[in-house]
């Protein structure tokens, strides 16, 4: 999806990652929960923190700053994961997305979203779905389905099949 599909006004959820605010849209986020221990499980890339338990489901949890290369989230009082909803090849996959905090939801019209800055054929940009202008601040639009690679998701899938299995 592109920012040219973007015709209708749409309500966000904006967090914190860093000095930096990120959106998602709010018709993919199922719930935001304080942060929560995790169990960590072997052999899996750094930016996945490990599993929590969300009434009674596996739920995998990444560490959002991790994946876009800043340092390891601090667990503060503000920090907490955003349970999401992706989908992979038809089929619908909850994980949780740490963040520093959640700011609020906002509601973005088109004319307030700008494309994705292009940065070289090297740097792929595809998962970010626009540039929000709110006042004097940019926020980044994120497609969520669109942030790991399949083998991530693959990984995060097995995870979580794994775990309900046992």
């Amino acid at each position: 999806m592109s920012v040219s599909t973007i015709t209708n006004t749409t309500q966000y959820l904006t967090f914190k990652l860093d000095d930096e605010v990120f959106a998602l849209d709010i018709t993919q986020v199922r719930e935001v929960l304080d942060y929560t221990s995790v169990t960590k499980v072997p052999r899996t890339p750094d930016f996945m923190s490990g599993v929590i338990n969300l009434r009674g489901s596996v739920v995998p949890v990444i560490d959002m700053r991790l994946k876009f290369g800043m340092s390891k989230t601090m667990k503060t009082v503000n920090t907490c994961s955003i349970i999401v909803e992706i989908t992979i090849d038809g089929e619908k996959l909850v994980l949780g997305a740490l963040a520093d905090s959640v700011q609020e939801v906002i509601e973005l019209e088109p004319n307030q979203i700008e494309p994705a800055p292009r940065l070289g054929t090297r740097l792929h940009t595809d998962f970010i779905k626009g540039m929000g202008k709110r006042d004097d601040q940019f926020i980044i639009i994120l497609d969520i389905d669109k942030i790991f690679s399949d083998d991530e998701l693959a990984i995060v899938q097995d995870m979580q099949r794994g775990r309900e299995a046992s």
